[in-house]
């Protein structure tokens, strides 16, 4: 099978070359140039996608004794990650780059170009594992290391994804294995640090970032009630669940601090109040799709305009290292628009519109959808 293998420049990807290479495959590696000023150097463990690792990923290609070649998929990823992220913010939501990133640039553009160019696959370093069940199908799921799981980021893929994507690392047990025999194959990335934060912010500082590629817009700092506690400088630069850097000046008439509730985007306010109204027990998400077939009470679903499919179980995962917590999920269609609709059995705190919910039963991703309303039901609560 000829293969392509996505090189980051890490150590994750460059063993998992290599077992692809020993699986018999005929292997081509490549790296994806997705910063417009790559002669900028890494520094320490922050940041990917740089000069620096795009020289990391071809001594491993040689090593290998594979043909290397670099992608420039910059402008791609400017439109689809970089100005999607900005976008995001300006509406009042958190994005997730990185589940941007997986869905529009490593299993969309690269894919695509891979598949034009007769690859049957493409493999990643990412801990997660494609299954195919009794009748062919492939379904995604959790990587053998749980605390190294990746599956989260990548419940973006479809099934036609799945279908041509390869993760040889799916049963390592954990990183230090991974280290090991990137160590014993003579790999120089074999100590290499891993690569945090977002991409094309490699210093961490979102808001002076967003400060840099956004207008600031002065508005107001409300309360509940719409009381108006102060003033800020730009609604971006807050997230639900903040507590600190609110600068309201005068304490709640409790005495107890302030947390981030919501942000408005069409008013340009922030709206503060106490840290038990962060909690939600209901999640309403855009754009739905799904990680191989579908639910079968979604299938289910009356083709009508407006419908509501059956509630299923899931567990639903709201960050990439976050716990999951039992629930049940719905899927509605309102105007053609469908809407994937998650009850949490017990409420959570601090889960903001922008944010992605991944869907489990068990260790198979289901699917995902952006949240794009979380909130209490305290009607339901009450009537209880």
């Amino acid at each position: 099978m000829r293969v392509l293998a996505a090189m980051s420049g890490g150590v994750d990807s460059a063993v998992a070359a290599a077992r692809a290479v020993d699986a018999g495959h005929d292997v081509t590696g490549v790296h994806l140039a997705l910063s417009r000023t790559p002669g900028t150097l890494r520094t320490g463990a922050r940041g990917c996608c740089t000069i620096e690792d795009s020289r990391d990923a071809w001594r491993a290609a040689e090593k290998l004794g594979i043909p290397y070649y670099v992608w420039d998929f910059s402008e791609r990823f400017q439109a689809d990650v970089v100005d999607d992220f900005v976008a995001e913010y300006a509406a009042g939501r958190t994005p997730n780059p990185c589940m941007r990133c997986n869905e529009k640039i490593k299993f969309a553009a690269l894919l695509e170009k891979a598949l034009a160019l007769g690859f049957d696959a493409v493999c990643t370093g990412h801990y997660a594992k494609v299954v195919t069940d009794a009748d062919g199908h492939k379904e995604l799921h959790r990587a053998a290391d749980w605390a190294k799981d990746q599956s989260y980021v990548l419940g973006v893929l479809t099934a036609e994804q799945l279908e041509h994507a390869i993760f040889p690392l799916a049963e390592t047990p954990s990183k230090a294995q991974v280290r090991a025999e990137a160590e014993e194959r003579g790999l120089s990335v074999a100590k290499k640090p891993d690569s945090h934060d977002i991409c094309f912010i490699p210093d961490g500082d979102t808001r002076g970032w967003l400060e840099d590629h956004m207008e600031l817009a002065p508005g107001r700092i409300v309360d509940t009630q719409g009381t108006e506690l102060g003033e800020h400088r730009g609604a971006h630069a807050y997230t639900v669940g903040q507590r600190r850097g609110l600068h309201i000046g005068r304490p709640a008439p409790d005495g107890k601090p302030r947390f981030v509730l919501e942000i408005r985007p069409k008013t340009n306010e922030v709206v503060v109040g106490p840290e038990a109204l962060l909690s939600i027990d209901v999640m309403e998400g855009i754009r739905p799709s799904w990680a191989g077939l579908p639910p079968r009470e979604v299938v289910a679903m009356a083709e009508d305009v407006d419908g509501r499919s059956d509630e299923f179980p899931v567990m639903v995962q709201v960050r990439a290292h976050g716990e999951p917590a039992s629930a049940r999920a719905w899927l509605t269609r309102q105007d053609g628009q469908q809407r994937l609709c998650v009850r949490l059995d017990e409420p959570q705190r601090g889960v903001a519109p922008g944010q992605t919910m991944v869907l489990y039963q068990g260790t198979r991703v289901l699917g995902q959808a952006t949240i794009d309303a979380a909130f209490a039901d305290r009607a339901a609560a009450a009537a209880s």
